[in-house]
């Protein structure tokens, strides 16, 4: 498992930069990490029940709070703050953005959605 060695967010961009224990590092944007939450609000209790969240092009993150040695919950400024990332899955939405945005982009299209809020 890839352990943080230093995230740091810089809130003028809203972009987290996380790097890891193996030399990754990655630049992750707030919309991003919120249209991807863990969260069960978000990811469902299955695969069928995922959503896609639109509206969220210009939401920030406005705390980043410790979950043991393993995680952060992240808190964004639209108020959602029930997903908590580990450090494997801030790995993997780092190292599979291009290919996870692209999808992000392409659900939004094909629903008719927007990622600027109504």
């Amino acid at each position: 498992m890839p352990v943080p060695t230093e995230i740091r967010l810089d809130r003028a961009t809203r972009v987290l930069h996380v790097s890891f224990d193996d030399g990754t590092q990655y630049a992750l944007p707030a919309e991003y990490l919120r249209v991807e939450s863990p969260s069960a609000e978000v990811q469902g209790h299955h695969p069928g029940q995922r959503q896609t969240v639109a509206g969220r092009r210009h939401v920030g993150i406005t705390g980043i709070e410790p979950v043991g040695n393993y995680a952060v919950r992240l808190v964004f400024d639209d108020l959602h703050d029930s997903g908590i990332f580990s450090w494997d899955y801030l790995a993997e939405l780092g190292s599979e953005h291009d290919r996870r945005w692209a999808a992000y982009l392409d659900a939004l299209a094909s629903r008719a959605l927007s990622r600027d809020p109504r």
